[in-house]
């Protein structure tokens, strides 16, 4: 998608200048922008809508990355973000980021809209060993298993390489649920 057609509130127009071209029907809400709506909404459009709030350093995570990846129709209340540097940074963060101070090495991101995200697998993972604490994110998982069935199996294979990790068994039961479902 080109960056023409992504509307960011207070660049060409402002919000309520928006808000009136989307009740007209000329534009819908993607994130954090608007885009014409006749424009299809692709995970590249759905991260550079959130390139603002995703700082320098850090990679797009957790409900947001699996948001990006077509998860769920809605973005996350929360964004979620990590660290892609080396040393710990302190990023100026929105209200509405939460960042978790976990480096994320390269192979486990991808670029879309020129903004970091997790690999969708990654995403996966992640979800699952967080969902002893937040049964919440089992609406991303599955969500994520809609987009693409053998994410399930795949972050059953990741889990099972990983040493003693909190949330393991928990998240891989819920792997197994989705896995069958989706098949």
């Amino acid at each position: 998608m080109h960056p023409a057609f992504l509307y960011l509130p207070g660049d060409r127009l402002a919000l309520p200048e928006l808000s009136a071209a989307a009740l007209d029907g000329h534009v819908v809400a993607v994130g954090e922008g608007f885009i014409p709506a006749d424009l299809v909404e692709g995970p590249s459009t759905r991260a550079t809508s959130l390139a603002r709030l995703i700082p320098a350093g850090t990679v797009a995570s957790g409900p947001t990355a699996a948001w990006i990846h077509g998860a769920r129709d809605a973005p996350p209340a929360l964004h979620h973000v990590r660290r892609v540097a080396r040393r710990r940074i302190r990023p100026a963060l929105d209200r509405r980021v939460t960042m978790h101070d976990v480096h994320v090495p390269d192979p486990e991101l991808v670029r879309l809209g020129g903004v970091a995200v997790l690999t969708p697998l990654r995403t996966m993972v992640d979800l699952a060993l967080g969902l002893h604490r937040d049964e919440s994110l089992m609406r991303w998982m599955i969500g994520l298993a809609h987009v693409d069935p053998a994410l399930p199996s795949d972050a059953i294979d990741v889990l099972a390489s990983l040493g003693r990790v909190p949330g393991k068994r928990a998240g891989r039961a819920a792997l197994t649920r989705i896995s069958v479902r989706t098949r």
